[in-house]
């Protein structure tokens, strides 16, 4: 069989602290038993301090954009450049660990779905217990009510339930995700990608991973405009 490829589209704005040891950490994956090797693109959003070179240092691609537009035009551009038989989104932060992407793969390969994405909660289960115990000691609660009352969104405009639609790890078939006519430049990507899936008739699978969040004081940069903004794009979308 010929060997296949994972692209790793990476966004980073000013991520100097934690890129480097993401890229360590994801060069050490082994997907061989899927016969599948790792392309690395790290889109640089306009950051002003060492990411560009602490990327380039790892000898993975990088594409720099002119200017800060927001995560979700580097993940647009990310996946326009990517090449790959399959294509995961990965923070640059370490809130998700790439030691997921077998379970992710597996999940995609063994299955229909156009899509996997990476669940912090579903290991809790999908009902009010998974949303009584589902948030982790270190997330901050309005982070976690912001989304998982964005699943409620979800379902209302587009007639799914999931777990985790705010998820920032998530695997698509290559020629799917790059065929899909994306338009927002925000955090708000996450949900037209999830509503424009639904809309056309495609399937999302949830697999549970890892998460170990970080606070506002160490980068987080989501906010409630994110999710007012969320919840206008589901609707727009659906």
């Amino acid at each position: 069989m010929t060997e296949r490829v994972l692209s790793v589209v990476i966004p980073a704005y000013n991520e100097e602290a934690f890129l480097g040891t993401l890229l360590e950490r994801i060069l050490r994956v082994d997907l061989s038993s899927f016969e599948t090797r790792l392309d690395l693109i790290v889109i640089d959003d306009g950051s002003q301090d060492r990411t560009v070179q602490i990327a380039r240092d790892a000898g993975v691609r990088v594409y720099e954009l002119p200017q800060n537009r927001g995560k979700g035009a580097a993940v647009r551009a990310g996946i326009e450049r990517s090449e790959g038989d399959f294509v995961i989104i990965q923070d640059a932060d370490l809130e998700y660990g790439p030691e997921d992407y077998a379970a992710m793969l597996g999940a995609l390969l063994g299955s229909d779905v156009q899509a996997v994405y990476g669940s912090r909660y579903m290991s809790h289960g999908r009902g009010l217990r998974g949303w009584w115990l589902g948030r982790h000691p270190q997330q901050g609660h309005g982070a976690y009510l912001g989304g998982r009352t964005l699943s409620l969104a979800g379902i209302l405009c587009c007639g799914h339930y999931l777990t985790d639609t705010v998820t920032a790890l998530k695997l698509f078939h290559g020629d799917f995700i790059r065929g899909l006519p994306l338009e927002t430049s925000g955090f708000e990507l996450d949900h037209e990608i999830t509503a424009r899936i639904y809309g056309q008739g495609g399937r999302i699978r949830e697999v549970p991973i890892s998460y170990s969040p970080r606070s506002r004081e160490e980068g987080k940069k989501i906010g409630l405009s994110d999710w007012f903004m969320g919840w206008r794009t589901f609707w727009r979308y659906r």
